[in-house]
């Protein structure tokens, strides 16, 4: 090797930066630095924090994470499974829990398990032999594995969807069963009584805890669920079973004038039958739908949805996570606010006091 390569080489592998010297330039022990930089800051006070990170940044000091998840039996890594990346509102829970792990120093491995149990259970195993610090599940399916996974000490997160079972597990996310109820009221306050429901699979926790929200309101105010139609198809492409289920409504003697969608994927679908038929999507119909999809601003005025901003998600997401590491878990679900994005002829929900 020549001379200049071999300095070259030796200046390279001499300047690697070094925990001793994060935690000389913090100012703090090294015992604390590798805490700080492994996210246990229980013990630490947020000014001691402030300066280890701000010395990992200045230094450029990146971790031995092979050599450190062998040691600690975990990475740095967190596997984030989202049942479906075609729809735009898991993308962009996944996009903003990736910002937020990022800030803190973790490396997301993003896969899709199209609400597909042997895929999903695919993937816990490959998160487990990869040493995966958590794994966050954006719409999680029942499967073989993931009641053993939730119960081998990994920490695991349900984000959007609640467990399949709802038990012993963390959530994070829209609290389903309220926005259920706050669409009822929107619906009763308007004056709007002749509903009919498209669903997917009620297997899933979120569509069958919408549902239920919505017909208890309806049913406080005289509505028999019996009465409300139901239209559903089988299939796990929420477009396809919103457009089939619309012809179910639309071939009703009596429709309903509004069509609640318990995901705004169906709404897009059902839509799309209307306008293939010619009709006048104001004068006939109203939709709603759930969770704000991004895209609604864009190309569905058309549709109310409630949702939660998907830039909240990945802060509250990577907050759990670091109290769940911190041996400090949440006691109950974290559910963030829900809004509307309402057409005009809707008057909004009073504001909650």
């Amino acid at each position: 090797m020549p001379p200049s390569q071999r300095r070259k080489q030796k200046h390279s592998t001499s300047s690697r930066v070094s925990l001793a010297m994060v935690a000389a330039h913090a100012k703090v022990s090294t015992a604390t630095a590798s805490r700080i930089i492994n996210g246990i800051t229980n013990k630490a006070s947020e000014q001691t924090i402030i300066q280890v990170k701000k010395a990992v940044k200045e230094l450029g000091y990146r971790p031995a994470s092979i050599g450190r998840a062998l040691r600690c039996q975990e990475s740095r890594m967190v596997g984030v499974l989202a049942a479906s990346l075609a729809n735009p509102t898991m993308s962009a829970m996944a996009s903003s829990i990736e910002r937020s792990l990022r800030d803190e120093g973790y490396i997301m491995s993003l896969c899709d398990t199209h609400e597909e149990a042997d895929i999903q259970d695919e993937y816990l195993r490959e998160m487990r032999s990869q040493l995966a610090r958590a794994v966050v599940i954006i719409g999680a399916v029942q499967s073989e594995l993931l009641s053993d996974y939730r119960d081998n000490g990994t920490a695991l997160l349900f984000v959007n969807r609640p467990a399949p079972d709802q038990n012993n597990s963390h959530y994070v996310g829209i609290n389903n069963y309220q926005a259920g109820v706050d669409v009822a009221n929107i619906l009763l306050q308007n004056g709007k009584r002749h509903i009919g429901i498209i669903h997917a699979s009620l297997e899933f926790t979120a569509a069958a805890e919408r549902r239920r929200g919505l017909l208890d309101r309806l049913a406080e105010e005289g509505i028999n669920p019996e009465d409300i139609p139901h239209a559903h198809t089988e299939g796990l492409n929420h477009l396809e079973v919103g457009y089939k289920s619309m012809q179910t409504l639309l071939e009703m003697p009596k429709r309903p004038d509004v069509i609640v969608c318990l995901s705004d994927m169906l709404a897009y679908g059902a839509y799309r039958l209307t306008q293939e038929m010619g009709l006048d999507i104001v004068e006939d119909f109203t939709f709603f739908g759930f969770d704000d999809n991004p895209l609604n601003p864009w190309i569905a005025n058309w549709l109310n949805s409630v949702g939660v901003p998907a830039s909240l998600y990945g802060p509250a997401t990577v907050a759990t996570l670091k109290a769940i590491w911190n041996q400090s878990p949440p006691t109950e679900p974290v559910y963030l606010p829900h809004q509307f994005r309402l057409n005009k002829e809707f008057f909004p929900l009073p504001p909650k006091k």
